[in-house]
């Protein structure tokens, strides 16, 4: 049996400059995104891609949040992921990741949680990420699974979407060594 190679791909921090990258790949997307990520609306401007991105800096500043590019070979952008809901208390942050329409299916958001997971345990003192995931979005469950995050449970009504209480999945990555 012959199985796909993973893409390769590059993650990196925003830049300001990315926001047409960004306003373009999330317009594209907005029909299968929107459901799951309400950012992700019709009507999109450049300016709310602006001042996002200038709030992710100031948010990884203050070590609050990392978002980060996902990119091709040759520069495109394909997507974001990310470690938000940063909790210095406990070690731990949300993981997230999106990929746009015209690239998925190929494995970029799996080789992007990986690439993220590792750039998050060798970068900050985090060691526990979580992914959640609403059960209604097979895709983004799939990526995790993939991934080799750890399953650990459902969690009945933990998301909003759109004023709807969704049942979501947990799943893990912890830093190994630490106790």
């Amino acid at each position: 049996m012959n199985v796909p190679s993973e893409p390769e791909i590059a993650i990196r921090l925003y830049r300001i400059d990315d926001a047409p990258a960004l306003l373009e790949a999330a317009m594209e997307s907005v029909p299968e995104a929107y459901p799951f990520m309400p950012w992700c609306h019709p009507g999109l401007t450049l300016l709310e891609m602006h001042t996002w991105i200038e709030a992710q800096v100031a948010a990884r500043e203050a070590r609050t949040a990392y978002e980060l590019v996902i990119l091709s070979q040759d520069g495109r952008f394909l997507g974001g992921c990310g470690l938000s809901q940063v909790d210095s208390v406990n070690h731990r942050a949300n993981l997230g990741y999106w990929v746009r329409t015209s690239e998925r299916g190929r494995g970029v958001a799996t080789a992007a949680v990986r690439h993220l997971v590792r750039w998050g345990f060798e970068n900050t003192d985090l060691i526990r990420l979580e992914v959640l995931v609403s059960t209604q979005n097979v895709r983004s469950l799939r990526v995790a699974e993939k991934s080799g995050a750890w399953r650990e449970a459902i969690l009945r009504k933990r998301l909003m979407l759109h004023g709807t209480a969704h049942d979501a999945v947990v799943f893990s990555f912890v830093r190994e060594g630490v106790l």
